[in-house]
């Protein structure tokens, strides 16, 4: 029946493959927010994270992200009642749940306290899998110790990485390191640890803010953008550690060259209201990855 189905011509004179192929090679993304552009409202009581999922609902948004550390049982891992709740209001709203995320450092030469972070990482990924989402955002950490060069430290984020990646794989979550100015400082350093973990279940959450030490930030990111599994869009970038509006236009320019289906989410580190900031941020983006 399905052969016959492709090959079948409709009225218009095109096939049914052509059509599917016409729908399946169009540029779908998917819009999400990042929990820690209300870190001070969530430190603060104002809000929690179904209030954030109902903000994403109103201004449009498919998705949310959800940090480890904005759950009520944190540091304790949620249990199923939490995880349940959350999942259900998302369905209701009409929302994914996009990615969790967790703080962990792997730059460091206590072995005990790597393989805790490693331990810490596979509990957040069964939560991960609990709530629904397909990914789960890890740093390399930060403060190199002393004594020991990048290529040692390299070797524990590599070996760390793999063992993340290979519990990813069988609860079906991707463990994707997030660039974010702490080891790993230009794209060349991402994709040697990239193509050195080789797992199709470690991947990269490209956060263009995390691109500091360069003189060109989007030349970076297009480095890097062959290997994204999610962008992560911030009002900032930096040319040589120097703040500068980001450049919605450049932003949306290299995802669309790169056919990119995914995710894009949303952070706000600025003074302000985050809520405004986000909508308006969303706005910009999407007029001009929607330009013809």
């Amino acid at each position: 029946m399905a052969p016959f189905l492709l090959s079948f011509p409709n009225l218009w004179g095109t096939t049914a493959a052509t059509v599917y192929r016409s729908k399946s090679n169009a540029q779908r993304l998917q819009y999400s927010v990042n929990a820690y552009s209300f870190n001070d409202e969530f430190r603060s009581g104002e809000m929690n994270l179904f209030d954030m999922m109902e903000f994403a609902a109103d201004i449009g948004l498919n998705a949310v992200d959800l940090t480890a550390y904005y759950f009520s049982s944190y540091p304790n891992l949620p249990q199923k009642p939490e995880i349940f709740a959350l999942k259900k209001r998302a369905l209701e709203l009409g929302l994914n749940i996009s990615w969790t995320g967790i703080r962990n450092n792997f730059v460091t030469a206590d072995k005990e306290a790597r393989n805790q972070d490693i331990k810490m990482i596979k509990d957040w990924l069964d939560v991960s899998s609990d709530i629904g989402s397909s990914i789960l955002r890890i740093f390399t950490g930060r403060n190199q110790p002393k004594g020991y060069t990048n290529a040692q430290v390299k070797t524990w984020l590599i070996d760390a990485f793999k063992e993340c990646a290979q519990y990813g794989s069988e609860v079906g979550v991707i463990a994707a390191l997030q660039n974010h100015n702490e080891f790993l400082f230009t794209a060349d350093e991402v994709i040697d640890i990239i193509e050195r973990v080789d797992s199709e279940w470690f991947g990269l959450i490209l956060d263009i803010s995390g691109l500091r030490t360069t003189s060109d930030p989007y030349a970076e990111a297009e480095k890097l953008a062959p290997y994204a599994n999610y962008w992560f869009i911030k009002e900032h970038v930096y040319y040589n550690q120097v703040k500068t509006p980001t450049d919605m236009q450049k932003m949306a320019a290299i995802i669309k060259r790169h056919d990119f289906r995914g995710y894009v989410s949303f952070e706000s580190l600025s003074d302000g209201n985050p809520k405004t900031i986000i909508k308006d941020m969303l706005a910009e983006f999407k007029k001009e990855y929607d330009k013809g």
